[in-house]
Parts: C-alpha cells; sequence; structure tokens
C-alpha cells in the first residue's frame, strides 16, 4: 500500500467538503509537514494544549486512531503508522470547534497557558485566527479520522473503534437542532440503549454505536463546550441509572455509583476525558444488571453458555460449541441446558436473535436485509419467515407498528 498516495488522495476528498489542515509528525512528535495556513500557530496550540504529549503517549500503547480534545474546545484527530510496532508517522486531523464556541472560554482556555513560555503577540495572532477555524460534526469529523487510519494502516474500524466517540456537548446556544436530527430516530435509539441496561446485555456496543451516528448527545444549552459535555454526561449518567434500578440493581447501588460518575464528569478538565466517563459508566451499569439479574438457579455451564449467546447473535451457534466451551459432551450440555432455561439451545438462539432485530427494527434505519445478515441468517426470506413464526408479523410490518 502506497501510503502517500493515499493520503494525498484523503486530503483531496476532505478538501471538497471543507478546508481541515491535515499535519504529519515523526516517531517523535517532531512536525514534518501540515497544510495548515497557520502553522507555527496551531503547532504551539497542540504542544501547549498537551495533545503532542498525549499523543505520543497513547501511541506508545495503542494503534486504534483517537481524537484529543483542549479546554478551550479545540479538537484534533490522529492516526497512526507504525513499523515494527514502534511509532514511525503520526498524522493529525485539525483543529476543529464540534459547536461555535463562546471568546470567553477561549480566554478561560488561555490562562491555563500562564506557566508556559507564550508571548502576548502569540495569543494575539491565536486569537484573531480562531474565526478561521472550521467547525465540523463530530460524526463526520470521526469518520475522517477512521478513513485516515485506513489510508494509513488498509484496515477498516468502526466509530466505537475510536478512543473517543462523542468528544463534544450537544449543539451551541442558540442553535438549533438542524434538518438532519429526526427526533423520533433519536428518541428510539435512547429506548434501545436504556432497554439494553435494563435488560444487562452485555452485546451493546453495536446499539451504542448507532446512536452516536445519530446524535451528538443531549443538546443541553450550556454555553462552554466543556460545560455542555458535562452536562450531556451528567444527563445520561443520570437516565442510565435509573434504568439499571428498573432492571434490579438496588436504588442504594445504583445512586452511589451515579453519584460517583458524575464527581468524575464534574471533575474533567478535557472533553476527551468525558467520552472516557460516559462509556465507562454506561459498561459498569450494564455488567452490575447482568450480574443481578443472572438465575440463581443456573449453573455456571448454562449460564456462560446463554452469555456466549448473547455475545455472538451474529455467528452461527452450535450446540457442539457451547458443549465445547462448558466442558460437557453435546448431549449433556443440551439436556442441562433444556432443563434449566426451558428452551432447547436452537429455539433459545432464535428468540435471543429475534429479540435484537425488535430492537434493531425500533431503533435504526438499517434495512431488514442488513439486519439478517447482522444475526447471520443467510437470506432475508429465511430471517422474515423466523421472525414471523415468533411474532406474527414480518419485520416490516413491526417496523410500521413501532414507528
Amino acid at each position: 500500500m502506497d501510503v502517500l498516495q493515499n493520503i494525498e488522495l484523503f486530503q483531496e476528498l476532505v478538501r471538497c467538503s471543507g478546508e481541515i489542515s491535515l499535519w504529519r509528525y515523526d516517531g517523535e512528535g517532531s512536525l514534518l509537514a501540515s497544510n495548515c495556513p497557520d502553522e507555527v500557530i496551531y503547532d504551539t496550540a497542540f504542544s501547549l494544549s498537551g495533545c503532542r504529549a498525549r499523543m505520543l503517549d497513547y501511541a506508545a500503547a495503542q494503534d486504534a486512531p483517537v481524537l484529543l480534545g483542549t479546554e478551550m474546545g479545540l479538537i484534533w484527530g490522529a492516526a497512526f503508522e507504525k513499523r515494527e510496532g514502534k511509532l514511525y508517522r503520526a498524522y493529525t486531523l485539525g483543529p476543529v470547534f464540534f459547536s461555535d464556541t463562546a471568546f470567553r472560554q477561549i480566554r478561560d482556555g488561555l490562562a491555563s497557558y500562564q506557566g508556559a513560555e507564550v508571548s502576548i503577540a502569540w495569543k494575539s495572532r491565536f486569537i484573531e485566527s480562531l474565526p478561521r477555524v472550521p467547525v465540523s460534526q463530530h460524526i463526520v469529523f470521526s469518520r475522517y479520522i477512521l478513513m485516515l487510519h485506513y489510508c494509513l494502516t488498509g484496515k477498516h474500524l468502526q466509530a466505537n473503534d475510536l478512543s473517543v466517540l462523542n468528544a463534544a456537548g450537544g449543539p451551541a446556544a442558540g442553535q438549533g437542532p438542524g434538518p438532519h436530527r429526526d427526533r423520533y430516530l433519536i428518541w428510539n435509539s435512547e429506548r434501545a440503549l436504556l432497554q439494553m441496561v435494563r435488560n444487562g446485555d452485555l452485546n451493546y456496543k453495536s446499539a451504542l454505536q448507532n446512536s452516536t451516528t445519530i446524535s451528538n448527545g443531549v443538546p443541553l444549552q450550556g454555553g462552554a463546550p466543556l460545560r455542555q459535555a458535562k452536562n450531556s454526561v451528567i444527563v445520561f449518567c443520570s437516565i442510565v441509572c435509573r434504568a439499571a434500578i428498573e432492571g434490579g440493581l438496588s436504588p442504594e447501588e445504583a445512586y452511589s455509583l451515579g453519584d460517583t460518575y458524575i464527581q468524575s464528569a464534574e471533575h474533567a478538565k478535557r472533553m476527551d476525558e468525558l467520552t472516557g466517563i460516559s462509556l465507562a459508566m454506561y459498561d459498569d451499569f450494564i455488567r452490575r444488571v447482568h450480574r443481578c439479574r443472572n438465575d440463581p438457579a443456573r449453573s455456571d455451564a448454562v449460564q456462560k453458555c446463554c452469555d456466549y449467546i448473547e455475545m455472538n447473535l451474529s455467528k452461527k451457534i452450535r450446540a457442539a460449541d457451547l458443549a465445547a466451551l462448558a466442558g460437557y459432551s453435546e448431549y449433556y450440555i443440551t439436556r442441562k441446558f433444556k432443563a434449566e432455561t426451558g428452551f432447547f439451545i436452537n429455539d433459545y438462539i432464535k428468540f435471543a436473535k429475534m429479540e435484537r432485530a425488535k430492537l434493531l427494527l425500533r431503533s435504526t434505519d438499517q434495512t431488514v436485509l442488513d439486519i439478517a445478515e447482522q444475526l447471520g441468517f443467510a437470506t432475508r426470506s429465511y430471517f422474515s419467515q423466523a421472525f414471523r413464526a415468533i411474532t406474527g408479523m414480518t419485520p416490516t410490518q413491526f417496523r410500521e407498528r413501532e414507528r
């Protein structure tokens, strides 16, 4: 793969939709080239904000791309070219804003640089250049970073492979939701996320990824981007906490856990910290609900089989696979599974797939064929037949009824 040719093509594609700068650094973090008209200003800002150091520390241990945020709301995305496991080149895209940022926030952010050797002239030039920084949607910018990663490595990643999925809050004050926000679809997506908490569904990543492609978060009016992001995380934590209680988690444990994550959000200094807090919180609540919902009458072997089924709905699962997992013969695990769950293994798998199909039909605009393929069905007609046998209606009829 010719990396330089790929990068040149990538630059042309990005230029078609806006002037977002691309930077190339060596393995030590020294700038090699950029197409930024304010190169000196923003290379300095990249260092002073700590983004360069955090990028290098991250790249030393990780291969996936990452979003890097600052107190002021400036965002960079980074992807890496490695050779023999070591960083050879780092490419960054940015800076951008995810929302129109108040100059008060810029001033407050500059105050954090007081201990650094920053001249008054640099600050003046920096503030003067800010109107030229592009504003990009989080969803679009994240896809650019995934495209950049593909150009460097030839590997496809999904949105949930980014270390930061939602590095900013909702729209800035005074901005409407925009025509791209389908409120009903957002509501259905949020229903799906909360239902997965109530169910303790460990296979939640696809639903979480879908929600980030529909909405940037709770659109609270908070002025500064960091404050907006904190508000969004706090609201999300509060509704997840209540969903966990509905799923069986004790109020004492749920509220105590929620308070801990809310405090962590309040103490965050950067927007990319908040994304990690939000993801850790969601995962923590789901796992706790999952543990408390486990049927005490089920043996460890059968529970392990149920968990494996829930986590691998896209695969063709056979009784022989579960027997090997549990360490029993196929005959024994089949009888044991039926005795403890009331279902034959194939029926349990089919019902689990149909429950996931219902969630996807309610909360996404994926086609019936896409959902069938995602759940491991060979054809759409076979999927529709199985869905109708359980629900009494076709997938299309179900979606129309739910909508």
